[in-house]
C-alpha cells in the first residue's frame, strides 16, 4: 500500500497543477454565464406579423374614431358645431343667420356666414345634406310655374289631402318623388286616410317649411272617422290605440290622471312623465274633456 502513495517530486507536481486545473474549471462552470442574448428568429416572419399587428391596430383606431353622419348644416347645435371644430363665435353667427329665418344652400354659402377655414370646411362639406330641392331644383323654366302653384289659397280653393296623387303633391316646391310617396304611403296606412293637417308631421323628412307649402295648397276636406276617448275615462287598452302612446305611457296618464282627480285640459299632459310634448297636437285629435 505505501508504494502506492510515495510520488516523486515531478509527479507530485503534476497531481498539484491537475487539482488547480480543476478547481479552475469548476469555478468558471459556476461563476461564469456562457448563455446567449442572442434569440434565434426568423426575421421574415416577424416582419410579417408587424405589419398585421399594424394593419389591425389602424383598422381598431379608425373603428373608435367619431363617426359623422350625413346632415343639414341650417341644424347645427352648439354642441354639434363643437364637436365638427368650429368656434363659438363661427356657430353665433350661423345662429343669428338662421334667426333672420334664412337658409345656407350650400357648402360655400356656408363659409362665406360663419368665416370657417378652408380646412374646417373641407372635412365638413363632405356630410352636408342638403334637401332634395336645393340639390336638384326643378328646371328654371318651370319656376313661375311653381310660384303660381305656391301661392296661399283659401280653404275652397285647396284640394283635398286625403284625395291628393304623387303628380299633385310633386307640384310643391320642396316635395320630390320619393316625398310624396312617402305621404301617399302614410295616408294610406289609415283606412280614410288623414285626420287633420297635422299628421304630416308624422311623414319623415318632411320640414316645418315644406310643410307650410304644402298646407297652403292642400288640406283634409274629408277626414276620416275615428272614435275620441274621453281623457278623465280612458282606460289603459283604449289610450294605447291612439297614435305615440305606447302601454308604459298610458299607464303613466291613468296615474296621474289619478293622482290629479282628473286633467283640466291637455296641457297638463305634458307633465306626465315621457309624453312626447311634439306630438301633443296629434294627440289631441283622439281626446276630449268631456
Amino acid at each position: 500500500m505505501k508504494s502506492h502513495f510515495k510520488f516523486t517530486k515531478s509527479q507530485r507536481s503534476g497531481i498539484f497543477l491537475l487539482l488547480l486545473f480543476i478547481v479552475i474549471a469548476q469555478c468558471i462552470y459556476f461563476f461564469v454565464d456562457f448563455s446567449s442574448d442572442e434569440i434565434p428568429f426568423e426575421s421574415e416572419e416577424i416582419e410579417v406579423f408587424r405589419k398585421e399587428v399594424d394593419s389591425l391596430r389602424l383598422v381598431e383606431i379608425e373603428n373608435n374614431k367619431p363617426k359623422i353622419y350625413p346632415f343639414n348644416p341650417n341644424y347645427i347645435t352648439d354642441y354639434k358645431g363643437y364637436t365638427l371644430g368650429m368656434s363659438v363665435e363661427e356657430i353665433d353667427r350661423l345662429h343669428k343667420y338662421r334667426a333672420q329665418n334664412k337658409w345656407v344652400n350650400s357648402a360655400k354659402e356656408f363659409q362665406n356666414i360663419t368665416k370657417v377655414s378652408d380646412s374646417l370646411l373641407d372635412t365638413m362639406a363632405s356630410h352636408f345634406k342638403f334637401p332634395e330641392w336645393v340639390t336638384n331644383p326643378k328646371p328654371k323654366t318651370f319656376q313661375n310655374n311653381y310660384n303660381n302653384y305656391n301661392k296661399i289659397l283659401t280653404y275652397e280653393q285647396k284640394a283635398d289631402l286625403n284625395e291628393a296623387t304623387a303628380e299633385q303633391l310633386q307640384k310643391v316646391n320642396g316635395i320630390g318623388e320619393k316625398l310624396s310617396e312617402r305621404i301617399i304611403k302614410f295616408r294610406n296606412k289609415f283606412v280614410g286616410g288623414f285626420i287633420a293637417d297635422i299628421q304630416l308631421q308624422d311623414v319623415y323628412g318632411l320640414t316645418p317649411e315644406v310643410i307650410g307649402r304644402v298646407t297652403n295648397q292642400f288640406t283634409v276636406k274629408t277626414p276620416r272617422t275615428i272614435t275620441k276617448f274621453n281623457l278623465n275615462a280612458a282606460t289603459v287598452e283604449e289610450l294605447v290605440t291612439i297614435q305615440h302612446i305606447d302601454y308604459d305611457l298610458a299607464y303613466e296618464i291613468v296615474d296621474q290622471r289619478t293622482l290629479r282627480s282628473g286633467f283640466s285640459s291637455f296641457t297638463e299632459l305634458t307633465k306626465v312623465k315621457g309624453f312626447p310634448i311634439d306630438k301633443i297636437e296629434i294627440i289631441k285629435l283622439y281626446l276630449t274633456l268631456d
